[in-house]
């Protein structure tokens, strides 16, 4: 241990603190978090960092900046766990496994109360009265899913504006995508017919809606109605290829596959998504991890993030056990309100489909480590073209654009060693310039950009 880390007095820190479970958080001379933990046992856990010996690169690494260290006593372990999770995601420390896509997944839609209800897209908070379905783990496997919806249903997705104007049918009719209530080709009791069928696929009850679509067949059949009969009889077989593509052999239930690939300074978390024994597909997350990590550890933290803005099932099945995952689950179920179990040893088809997300995450790391490599090697041939000292971390770049020299917009995206940050992108509305004055226009971005930035609202580039 260091001059540096005794400013605080560690030794007199320990002998005052509990034996209970809580939260540490290490901080820098700045009072900003380096590392927030959990522990059973504060005065165990925290005195363990400062033992003489037998402390990894990163963990020295990190003591050499500590300059006090606070806690919070929690009740259980459980609850220090879920707080843990809450102040990483708040704070974001550097010595923190981080995940940083947090973005809330999207829904499918289904509005209540109208005599023609709409099946649309959502993201965000789910406050409107109606039915939402998911999460879908991309917006792409959202549309593909409306598109199927279109396909089987011939149900609106128009927004209400477009629909209570339309005088004739649009396009969507013309190709068998939507039986055209707005202008009454349609009754309400038969359209939401329809939406009960959806809601029925989306529900993933295949047998139940099979059911009723042959009940609907031979009705339509012994009513001489041979048309309709033949509709019910297509779309019979639209959902029985529809459900050899998206149904999970076995499952019935809510369900999450996670697998884990590391590498040197990398990992990738591939997670497959299932409700309603539906699987709506799978994305893969790659959290920043500081050093060296066991697989464990990085999917107890990983777990923990996660699921504080993400749908909890009541299954988790995990490619490798995480560290002290007894904790992690009891968190876990009393944030469901109900026993939330993870499995990490499984047999027949779960097997199968844990093997997929293995070479999934092994792929998509692969993909990514290529990918780094190639983005390193342009900043190496930037360093070099525009003679600068050090290879630049992070760079800033700025477009105007505009409508014959109206409405100008100005746009800022951010690259940093990994590519670009997304997050960080930023949008200007230009006002009070000359129009088609893209030097004034671009004045103006910059000097509203960097007056927040040096104000502390964010990074500045090299």
């Amino acid at each position: 241990m260091t001059e540096d880390t005794r400013q605080f007095k560690p030794k007199e820190l320990i002998a005052h603190l509990t034996h209970q479970p809580g939260v540490y958080r290490m901080l820098d001379d700045q009072g900003n978090p380096l590392y927030i933990g959990k522990a059973g046992d504060l005065k165990k856990r925290v005195s363990s960092y400062f033992a003489r010996s037998g402390q990894v690169h990163r963990i020295r690494a990190m003591l050499v900046q500590v300059r006090r260290v606070e806690v919070t006593v929690t009740h259980s372990e459980a609850e220090a766990l879920l707080l843990e999770n809450n102040l990483i995601k708040q704070y974001r420390p550097r010595y923190n496994v981080l995940l940083r896509d947090d973005k809330s997944y999207p829904y499918i839609y289904v509005s209540v109360g109208e005599a023609f209800p709409r099946l649309s897209f959502h993201r965000g908070a789910r406050s409107a009265k109606g039915r939402y379905f998911g999460p879908y783990p991309s917006a792409g496997a959202v549309r593909d899913t409306l598109g199927l919806l279109q396909k089987l249903f011939r149900l609106r997705q128009c927004e209400d504006s477009f629909f209570q104007n339309r005088s004739r049918p649009c396009l969507q009719y013309q190709i068998h995508r939507c039986t055209a209530p707005c202008v009454g080709l349609i009754n309400a009791p038969q359209y939401q017919s329809d939406i009960d069928l959806a809601v029925t696929f989306l529900e993933g009850k295949k047998e139940k809606l099979t059911e009723e679509l042959m009940r609907r067949m031979d009705n339509a059949a012994n009513l001489l109605d041979y048309e309709m009969a033949a509709h019910y009889r297509d779309q019979i077989e639209a959902l029985r290829r529809v459900s050899e593509q998206q149904y999970v052999s076995g499952e019935s239930g809510d369900l999450d596959i996670m697998a884990c690939s590391m590498a040197p300074g990398f990992a990738c978390v591939q997670v497959f998504n299932i409700r309603s024994g539906l699987n709506l597909g799978n994305r893969a997350y790659f959290p920043r991890i500081p050093g060296e990590m066991s697989v464990g550890s990085l999917m107890t933290a990983f777990l923990g993030q996660f699921y504080l803005s993400h749908q909890i099932p009541e299954n988790i099945i995990v490619s490798d056990k995480p560290d002290d995952s007894i904790t992690l689950m009891s968190m876990l179920s009393g944030r469901l309100g109900r026993k939330v179990s993870i499995h990490y040893k499984v047999r027949a088809h779960r097997a199968r489909w844990l093997d997929i997300a293995r070479h999934n995450a092994s792929y998509a790391l692969k993909v990514r480590l290529a990918s780094h490599a190639g983005m390193l090697k342009r900043l190496e041939v930037l360093q070099d073209e525009l003679g600068l000292d050090d290879m630049p971390s992070r760079m800033e770049c700025f477009d105007i654009s505009h409508t014959m020299g109206e409405a100008a917009v100005a746009s800022c995206v951010v690259f940093d060693s990994e590519g670009p940050v997304k997050s960080d992108y930023r949008r200007f509305n230009i006002g009070d310039v000359e129009p088609g004055d893209d030097y004034a226009a671009m004045r103006q971005a910059l000097m509203r950009r960097y007056t927040r930035l040096k104000k502390g609202e964010g990074k500045l580039p090299n």
